[in-house]
């Protein structure tokens, strides 16, 4: 049985209070007005755009013919003012949208080590390491190309160079510093700047039994450099987040948190992005030893040219 009608309308930001003021006679749950967002170049942060989508949720019961005829009719009186299309209704069951979650994820492998497990599941693969992962408000579950990609690339530079400590700016999850200390690192030390994302990765980490070994703050770039933590520098730097971002960090000092000798792994590159990506790293002086693509998006390896 279909427990809600949705109501849905694509308006121009000018009437979408309107319309929702509208839905909200009629709609016990509350609206929602979404606002898409568009990049209109690098260096844009997000620009959004001009058409807000609105819904509602209406219970299915014996008034809801009524109820919709309300609606319908208090939109019309809308109309007379500003033209609008006709709502979209669509039935919607009732579920438990975590259990159905649960019930479709599956086990991701990523580079020659790694598999990507939610924390309910035992792994099915006992020659790989398990990286155990909650969904949440975090950025980070391991789907995603750009995680992947930067998953591969720190796996290898993890076995080629050993590092002891590790620094992740913009940890979202925890899940690039959990992976590192399960791959040997001693130490990582993983920042962000939402608070969310802070109790995410500490949740994650206690998930997968690591410890005081994974130093976790509220922060970026500028609270590492300014010795706010037990660190400021590692011989591996990694940052996957939008390349508008990439590209503010490192005009922030992104690349002197990496140790002599050491790598920055950048991820969260679409393929249109990487020449902007690739001329300002050389305008920090990071030389870019390896790149790496799975779809449209693109992740980076690169050594401060200077050291």
């Amino acid at each position: 049985m279909n427990n809600w009608l949705e109501v849905s309308l694509t308006v121009d930001g000018e009437m979408a209070e309107a319309v929702a003021d509208v839905f909200a006679r009629y709609a016990p749950g509350g609206v929602v007005a979404e606002r898409g967002i568009k990049y209109l170049d690098a260096d844009d942060p997000g620009t959004p755009k001009d058409e807000v989508i609105v819904r509602a949720y209406l219970p299915v019961d014996a008034r809801l013919e009524e109820t919709r005829q309300r609606l319908e009719q208090g939109l019309s009186y809308l109309n007379m003012i500003h033209a609008l299309p006709a709502p979209t209704f669509t039935p919607i069951k009732d579920a438990n949208w975590m259990e159905a979650w649960k019930e479709h994820y599956r086990p991701i492998s990523v580079g020659k080590k790694l598999i990507i497990i939610p924390a309910w599941m035992e792994s099915p693969d006992e020659s790989r390491i398990p990286i155990k992962i909650d969904p949440g408000m975090a950025f980070g579950t391991g789907t995603h190309p750009t995680t992947q990609l930067v998953l591969d690339l720190m796996e290898d530079m993890i076995i080629e160079r050993a590092p002891s400590t590790l620094i992740d700016v913009g940890c979202g999850s925890g899940i690039l510093s959990i992976a590192a200390l399960k791959l040997g690192v001693e130490r990582a030390l993983g920042v962000d700047i939402e608070s969310a994302s802070v109790e995410s990765s500490r949740e994650n980490a206690d998930v997968n039994e690591i410890g005081e070994e994974f130093i976790i703050g509220q922060g970026s770039v500028d609270e590492i450099l300014a010795g706010n933590f037990e660190f400021k520098s590692a011989p591996i730097v990694v940052a996957n987040m939008l390349a508008p971002i990439l590209i503010r960090l490192t005009e922030a000092g992104l690349g002197t948190l990496v140790s002599p000798g050491g790598i920055l792994i950048l991820s969260g590159i679409l393929d249109e992005q990487e020449e902007r990506i690739r001329a300002v790293a050389a305008s920090h002086q990071l030389k870019i030893l390896e790149r790496r693509q799975m779809g449209d998006w693109i992740a980076f390896a690169l050594r401060p040219a200077l050291q």
